[in-house]
């Protein structure tokens, strides 16, 4: 059956300005890096090791949660909304992921990190991939989190170009109408994100959901997909990814993902010294809050393996 977005009917318990969702025991703050005004949610020591996290559409600094509210020993956990995502300001550009990158990158700067461990998830691991290659002197790891690697072909794109189809046309063109006055998120997350419902109740659903009613996120959301398909696809189809990683890259995918193919995170065609793909049963895309133990355990795994230095 084709989806058909239901109208949004107002809710009186909705507030698109409401503040963050409650995180026990985190820090907040606005910084300023790039012309963005970053809101970060941090946990754990400040002094840890820092761990950059970084959510995808249609989500904020809220998929970490768990993570967030418990951090490993050790380690500082630093969960920035997007630009134009959660709380931050919008973005001064069309959402370019490479200009993402270096908002992400000029925000490390201005928070005195010079080396993080980085963890991404769905555009936050693309955006990941993109840094990594960048600035390899800046990260001693990635964990990816279902989201393709950037080293794809026509031939290993094309047979799930349907799955794009599916949803990023839609968005990239009525994105705003659709975040802001349709029940086209809850829709999606819960008929097609995740295999667990108990994961992402209704009313962290909604969480997600009101904050793109607002217009800065329903047009930040817009012009992520719009750049991708107008820009960054063709731009990709010409040129291709010819860098190489050169830290480790470990990637988590959960097989039952109907946006993203787990061959699009194959180990064969991925152009990195020391990469590792793991294939999660039983799990769709939202695998930050599907598997949180199981996300948890590998970046403890790979903080111990990684190198740092002195």
């Amino acid at each position: 059956m084709p989806w058909r977005p239901a109208f949004f009917s107002p809710d009186p318990e909705s507030d698109p300005a409401a503040g963050p969702p409650e995180i026990p025991g985190v820090r907040r703050s606005f910084v300023l890096a790039r012309g963005v005004r970053f809101h970060v949610t941090e946990a754990g020591p400040p002094d840890g090791r820092p761990v950059l996290v970084l959510h995808g559409w249609p989500q904020h600094h809220y998929s970490y949660r768990n993570l967030l509210a418990d951090p490993p020993d050790g380690l500082r956990i630093v969960a920035p909304d997007l630009p134009g995502y959660g709380w931050s300001g919008p973005a001064p550009h069309r959402w370019a992921k490479d200009d993402v990158a270096s908002d992400l990158l000029a925000l490390l700067d201005a928070l005195g990190l010079n080396r993080v461990l980085l963890v991404g998830h769905d555009w936050g691991g693309y955006i990941g991939y993109l840094m990594v290659l960048r600035r390899p002197e800046r990260f001693d790891a990635l964990l990816a989190l279902n989201i393709a690697h950037p080293w794809q072909t026509p031939r290993s794109i094309l047979p799930h170009a349907w799955r794009l189809l599916a949803y990023q046309p839609p968005i990239a063109a009525f994105g705003q109408y659709l975040h802001r006055h349709t029940r086209f998120l809850e829709q999606l997350i819960f008929a097609a994100g995740t295999r667990h419902r108990d994961a992402l109740p209704p009313e962290v659903v909604r969480i997600y959901a009101d904050r793109f009613r607002d217009p800065i996120r329903a047009r930040s959301a817009t012009n992520t997909y719009r750049t991708f398909l107008v820009r960054e696809v063709p731009r990709a189809a010409k040129q291709g990814e010819h860098r190489r990683a050169q830290m480790p890259i470990r990637t988590l995918f959960g097989v039952d993902d109907p946006a993203v193919h787990p061959s699009l995170a194959a180990e064969e065609t991925a152009q990195a010294d020391d990469y590792r793909l793991e294939r999660v049963e039983d799990c769709g895309h939202f695998i930050v809050e599907e598997r949180p133990d199981l996300v948890r355990a590998r970046l403890l795994e790979l903080a111990a393996t990684s190198a740092r230095p002195a």
